[in-house]
């Protein structure tokens, strides 16, 4: 069986690692434009201290978490183990001891062992963990909480798929399909012939769906995050800080921590670093860690996450097009369920057992079926 794979960033290239591993003949094309989710992205693995209230999601968004110890173990059998993955724990704070019992609570009730233990923290205990931090800000750590790199971690998956077989180009795709099936994808005067096709292909899926006549709810929205350096400071072990919000910091090593994000919807595919989005982040983390004040600031960051008018990612057959599928919609949860939802959708286009029912997930389930006569044919 020969799949393509449009768009190499984390969904992608973790399924072109998990379908050439298991001896597909697969081929990954990505245009590698500016603004890539997973080049961007912050690298939180800690789906169980989640506020989301969709169950669905949340099973889905929690087995992405616990499939990570797997994924590295896989990785490491073939000699990739430069990812930046780290199991350093995660830090919820706030000085609102209701709202930590709170959060203490649901962390509980969540438990499973890939989350690790549990511990409530005093702000004396909290802020030795994290010296930054605002004093005065109790916590609840979580052990299990993981950091990983996007670009690392993307880069390695497509090593280790090509270790395996696969084959990885540069250039803009097209599909190419005749009577309503999936034949092939053109790149420039090239056909690289297929039997399946699976676009991943992020914030940026339109312009490969657009020219069969539809296109999936999904828009960018852009986020921006700040790297800070931490001259002369041992970084490796500090926790991830998630206070109350959308932000977050994240250390990494050598004295590397990122801070972000924001979450703008209406920017489309504007890739710029604003005054207000820097003011945002900047602001965000320093109420909550004062001593990171005298770090450098070395870069910004833009990525355009993909998001869709709902929660629950678009993982699936398009229906209407034989041997198409689209896995997209992974939103701010991205680096999380990205490697699991690759082996999802590996399984399915080579029909193995799924790990997860995928019917919730249906990528067709806000439209109609396409119909035969709308595809164009090629």
């Amino acid at each position: 069986m020969r799949i393509v794979i449009i768009g190499g960033g984390v969904l992608g290239a973790s399924t072109a690692f998990h379908l050439a591993r298991a001896g597909t003949q697969v081929t990954v094309i990505d245009a590698y434009l500016d603004g890539r989710a997973t080049a961007a992205g912050a690298g939180i693995i800690c789906p169980w201290v989640s506020g989301v209230e969709d169950q669905i999601f949340y099973r889905l968004y929690a087995a992405g978490g616990e499939y990570y110890p797997d994924l590295i173990a896989r990785l490491a059998e073939a000699g990739e183990t430069d990812l930046g993955y780290r199991r350093a724990g995660a830090l919820l704070v706030s000085d609102d001891t209701q709202e930590l019992a709170w959060i203490e609570r649901m962390a509980r009730q969540r438990a499973v062992a890939a989350m690790g233990a549990v511990t409530r923290l005093s702000p004396t205990d909290a802020q030795a963990l994290f010296p930054p931090l605002r004093q005065g800000l109790g916590g609840v750590h979580v052990t299990g909480g993981a950091r990983v790199d996007g670009r690392r971690l993307a880069a390695a998956l497509l090593r280790a798929a090509v270790a395996h077989g696969a084959t990885v180009m540069q250039g803009h795709a097209a599909l190419a399909v005749e009577a309503a099936r999936v034949v092939g994808v053109d790149v420039g005067d090239r056909r690289i012939p297929a039997d399946r096709v699976i676009v991943t292909a992020g914030a940026w899926v339109d312009s490969v769906l657009r020219p069969l006549g539809f296109g999936l709810p999904i828009e960018p929205q852009r986020g921006q995050i700040v790297h800070l350096q931490l001259a002369g400071v041992d970084t490796l072990d500090w926790p991830i800080i998630l206070p109350p919000g959308s932000h977050y910091i994240v250390p990494f090593g050598g004295g590397r921590i990122v801070a972000g994000a924001t979450r703008e919807t209406g920017a489309g595919f504007d890739y710029r670093v604003t005054a207000a989005g820097q003011v945002e982040v900047l602001a965000a983390a320093l109420r909550i860690a004062p001593g990171l004040g005298a770090a450098t600031l070395i870069e910004t960051r833009v990525g355009f996450r993909p998001v869709g008018v709902e929660i629950r990612p678009l993982l699936g057959w398009v229906k209407g097009v034989e041997g198409l599928a689209v896995g997209n919609g992974l939103g701010a949860a991205g680096l999380t369920i990205g490697p699991f939802a690759g082996r999802l959708l590996a399984d399915l286009v080579t029909g193995q057992p799924w790990l997860m029912d995928l019917a919730p997930f249906d990528p067709m389930r806000r439209m109609d079926s396409v119909p035969v006569g709308s595809v164009v044919l090629r």
